[in-house]
């Protein structure tokens, strides 16, 4: 990690201050750098030797950053991991730009590979990241959006990210193809369950440790898993009032729409959804060779279904 540090230092220079200034401020925000790990251990996983998994870890964290910079300018959200969103301190107009610079350096280090089936594969990746973003839209303050619309957001928003990580280390192994889509269902499963608990979290977490508000999905009307269970399995009154709060973005509601969540049991409904995941994409690798980089997407998998923050 610190040699894929390296490579994102170097290769988010730009002769423009302000460039540097919103890119420094954001690889310096204390993200979990998932998405570049995956990377790394997946091509150490099918046995790569070379240090090229290091440029495509940073090329994925530059695609992932820049996802959440258009990301908060659209929640319009003030708060992340703890600290103002660069939206809220640099603006949105520098937020969308700097965002655009971080896709296009990842597109010219992805032309350097000269590899077309990892530029295929991120190409394909960021393009279905976009489309699952305009999705989440089209559902914000839609209450009516059932489990497999919310799924599908999921799978594009977050988890083809995840897939594509693994994916170009099982590309860089030079593995068969069958080795390939094991390891693109393990990231998409892992990718999955992650989301999940992102979703529990916002109405249950420790806002300390999170670094964002509980209730920010209600107040942008985001109707995830949590709120779809609760207005499916409690009472017509119940799922009136989880309803009106998506409908309205009403945050104010927060305390009674965690009651309803905590009396209908959906946040651990939730996360055994994501238990599920989990252990789908453990399963999805247990032909992997047994080494210490098999042991950690294990142990990486357990994680993503079971975190508190």
């Amino acid at each position: 990690m610190a040699a894929v540090d390296a490579v994102i230092r170097a290769r988010l220079h730009s002769e423009v201050v302000l460039v540097n200034q919103v890119g420094e401020y954001i690889v310096n925000s204390g993200g979990k750098r998932l998405r570049p790990a995956l990377v790394l251990m997946s091509a150490q996983a099918f046995g790569y030797k070379g240090t090229y998994h290091h440029d495509l870890a940073a090329v994925v964290e530059f695609i992932h950053t820049a996802t959440l910079l258009h990301d908060d300018v659209v929640d319009e959200s003030e708060l992340r991991r703890g600290r103002e969103t660069a939206n809220a301190l640099f603006g949105n107009a520098a937020s969308v730009l700097v965002g655009d610079f971080l896709y296009s350096r990842a597109f010219q280090m992805m032309v350097e590979t000269g590899e077309m089936r990892v530029m295929e594969v991120l190409a394909d990746a960021t393009n279905v990241i976009a489309e699952g973003e305009v999705l989440q839209l089209l559902n914000c303050h839609d209450a009516d959006v059932d489990v497999a619309n919310y799924m599908r957001v999921i799978h594009c928003k977050t988890a083809k990210l995840f897939e594509a990580a693994m994916r170009l280390g099982a590309i860089l192994g030079k593995v068969s193809a069958a080795e390939e889509e094991a390891a693109a269902k393990y990231g998409m499963h892992l990718g999955t369950a992650f989301q999940l608990i992102d979703d529990v979290l916002d109405y249950s977490a420790d806002e300390a440790q999170t670094g964002k508000h509980l209730g920010d999905d209600l107040a942008e009307g985001k109707p995830t898993l949590p709120l779809i269970h609760a207005m499916q399995h409690g009472t017509p009154e119940q799922a009136a009032v989880v309803r009106i709060a998506i409908e309205e973005g009403d945050v104010a509601r927060l305390p009674e729409v965690q009651a309803i969540i905590q009396a209908t049991g959906a946040l651990e409904f939730t996360r055994q959804q994501a238990l599920l995941e989990a252990e789908a994409g453990c399963a999805a690798i247990s032909s992997l060779a047994d080494t210490q980089f098999k042991h950690a997407l294990l142990e990486l998998a357990r994680f993503a279904a079971t975190r508190q923050f």
